[in-house]
């Protein structure tokens, strides 16, 4: 068998419905290049007669109704009516001197949604219907495949040699160039938030945002290359114009921002693949998946504009409401380097059964492997056949071998170009989802449409640059993982559960956490936690913030905090710091102390000793009663608390010039050394 037809047999790939049994499920990918246009389902639409399908455009419309209408639009209507079986999109045209408006911006709207489609409309509806007669009839993917683990590196904990050293390797790799691509083309509407979630805000101790915390990052690593780095962030018609306007609000140098949009695809009404519609005149649509940021790249030239005239050499992908992800960018980068990685995947450590998506090398005898994400209930089946045991956990580390898919990718910019440059023209092979209506598996309960995810990029790399390496680097989830995503009902009993809250709230706090921990300053293993909200297991240590221009590695910590047992932070204490010259010796916050210290002078050094400050206020957290959650400032009732932030003391240096900041908060500038 070739290389191709195993990778075709290895693109139909099943999504099994949470709690079904293996392969009974109703998601598949397909392949970009196969040819579909001879599958069809039998289904045939009662609303459209045998005879209507014969009918030329002319014959249905009329000839005047027909005139109404330019080349292009006449072009479109006639390949979807006479040759896509679309009869009914204009089935009930009155005729022509009658709401010719409404007919003309209708096929408008049919001519944009087929120009933004990589290969048009009619190879949508031909890809369409070959899935969705796959998925009802319920094909097994996976047969005469194994599941293997692929090459990979296990970080640990930020504290270890090998932290350190993958950092310090990032850097190097840094230094060459790094894109970044922020994919946020969707609304916070699961999150209970109606807004775009990259304006809201991470923590109440620093105020920033999603977008601004990014951006400040990007700009920090930046400033350290001496090199400034691009972000792409792509969007959509649901969030576009709100973060064009967030990014205006706050200029922040040394980050080059970006911005491709994503078009919706059709819906489609049942499984002949019917373009639903939402009205007389208006075409329904939905999103099409994350998946569309590798064509955009493409087709918006960035791809190769960042590769020959930035001489950039990685890309990082990454999600809107990760707070850990930066984290991960520059151990994960050098992991890449080392291992000369073409794409390698953001792990963390996952349960046997976690619903999550795992890493695993798929392979079959005499065939090349594909390393691509599995879903769980694909991976469990999967071993099973090969190993009779399944998906089971370690002893030693109590997790099992294939590592959770965060969804934060990162590529080698040269063979990334050559990929979406291939014949596939980037467009990731799509899975369609539809719920079904009845046993017979042709009506569906809502419209459907196809969909993609851009860690399925592996498939496309594989048939372009076919000796490419894809492998994985695992990082603890306290130091990596914590996404913003379920609202304050679902985090309530995700946390009674002893699951993750996955929440704006957990979020915050394992934000805290996080830089707590790396600078030696909490002790996990010594951890206590809290409730807030009615969220459980929430952090309950000293509420720190770095910002990246204060510490991009955790060699910067060292550095900067080079003593931690001289450091005494009581548990509802706050700190944020920010600023390259900023160092501490030694430093004591009691009670619920809170100081915000700045240093953004590149002229300026601040050294912090003997600090001492003692609160009874500062940042505080306020549960909001359940009745009054409708009335809260929409950030806040997500989370399901207030934030009172109220600094004990605020450092902002403003001069050139060394200085100490001492006893109670009193900042003296010190005589420069002669």
């Amino acid at each position: 068998m070739s290389m191709q037809c195993f990778l075709n047999s290895l693109i139909y790939v099943l999504v099994v419905s949470h709690g079904s049994k293996a392969f009974h499920g109703t998601t598949l990918l397909a392949t970009a290049n196969r040819d579909t246009s001879s599958v069809r389902t039998s289904v045939k639409s009662a609303a459209t007669s045998e005879a209507e399908m014969t009918k030329s455009l002319e014959e249905l419309i009329g000839l005047k109704n027909l005139m109404l209408l330019n080349k292009d639009e006449q072009t479109i209507l006639e390949l979807l009516v006479e040759k896509k079986g679309q009869q009914h999109l204009v089935a009930d045209w009155p005729e022509a001197g009658i709401e010719d408006d409404e007919k003309k911006n209708f096929v408008q709207s049919l001519v944009r949604l087929d120009t933004s489609y990589v290969g048009g409309l009619g190879a949508y509806i031909d890809k369409a219907r070959a899935l969705l007669a796959s998925s009802a009839a319920g094909k097994n993917p996976f047969a005469d495949l194994d599941a293997e683990l692929p090459e990979g590196e296990s970080l640990g904990d930020s504290s270890e040699e090998s932290f350190m050293n993958a950092e310090a390797e990032g850097l190097k790799a840094a230094r060459r160039g790094v894109g970044f691509i922020l994919v946020a083309g969707g609304l916070g509407e699961r999150l209970g938030y109606q807004g775009i979630k990259l304006e809201l805000p991470v923590d109440g101790l620093s105020g920033r945002t999603f977008l601004d915390m990014y951006r400040e990052y990007i700009a920090a690593l930046s400033a350290r290359i001496g090199k400034i780095l691009p972000l792409a962030i792509m969007t959509s018609d649901d969030t576009d114009a709100r973060t064009r306007e967030l990014i205006a609000e706050k200029d922040i140098q040394g980050c080059q921002v970006e911005i491709i949009k994503q078009d919706k695809v059709v819906a489609l009404s049942d499984g002949d693949a019917r373009i639903a519609l939402d009205g007389k005149y208006k075409i329904a649509t939905k999103p099409h998946g994350h998946g569309d940021v590798h064509s955009l790249m493409r087709s918006s030239g960035l791809a190769r504009q960042w590769l020959d005239d930035y001489g950039l050499e990685y890309l990082f992908f990454f999600q809107d409401t990760n707070a850990l992800v930066l984290h991960t960018v520059l151990p994960s980068l050098g992991v890449a380097q080392k291992r000369d990685f073409s794409m390698n995947s953001v792990c963390v450590p996952r349960r046997a059964g976690e619903a999550a998506g795992a890493i695993a090398k798929l392979v079959k005898k005499d065939e090349p492997p594909l390393v691509i994400n599995v879903e769980y209930n694909q991976l469990d089946p999967l071993l099973k056949a090969g190993n009779g045991q399944g998906d089971i956990n370690d002893p030693k580390s109590g997790f099992s071998p294939f590592p959770g898919n965060a969804n934060v990718l990162v590529m080698k910019l040269k063979d990334y170009v050559q990929t979406i440059e291939g014949k596939d023209r980037g467009v990731v092979d799509e899975f369609v989802n539809p719920k079904y209506a009845d046993e017979t598996k042709t009506k569906f309960k809502k419209p459907t449409r196809l969909e993609c995810m851009m860690q399925d990029y592996p498939i496309l790399l594989r048939r372009e640059v076919p000796s490419a390496k894809v492998g994985f680097t695992t990082f603890d989830r306290w130091i990596a993982f914590s996404p913003a995503k379920n609202d304050l009902v679902t985090a309530r009993k995700l946390s009674a559960a002893g699951e993750p809250p996955s929440a704006a709230a957990s979020t915050e706090f394992d934000v805290y956490k996080a830089h707590a921990i790396k600078a030696l300053l909490y002790d996990k293993e010594d951890a206590s936690y809290q409730t807030l909200g009615g969220i459980s297991g929430l952090y309950a240590g000293p509420r720190l913030i770095f910002g990246p221009f204060f510490a991009l590695t955790v060699s910067d910590l060292r550095t900067k905090i080079s003593q931690p047992h001289k450091c005494h932070l009581d548990p509802n204490t706050a700190l944020y710091l920010d600023g390259s010259n900023i160092k501490i010796d030694s430093i004591t916050l009691k009670g619920d102390a809170a100081a915000i210290i700045i240093n953004t002078r590149n002229d300026a050094s601040l050294l912090i000793k003997d600090l001492v400050l003692e609160a009874d206020e500062g940042l505080i957290f306020k549960d909001i009663p359940d009745d009054e959650l409708s009335n809260a400032k929409p950030s806040d009732s997500i989370r399901g608390y207030i934030t009172v932030n109220k600094p004990t003391l605020t450092i902002n240096i403003d001069r050139p010039g060394t200085f100490l900041l001492t006893g109670t908060g009193q900042l003296s500038e010190l005589e420069p050394d002669l």
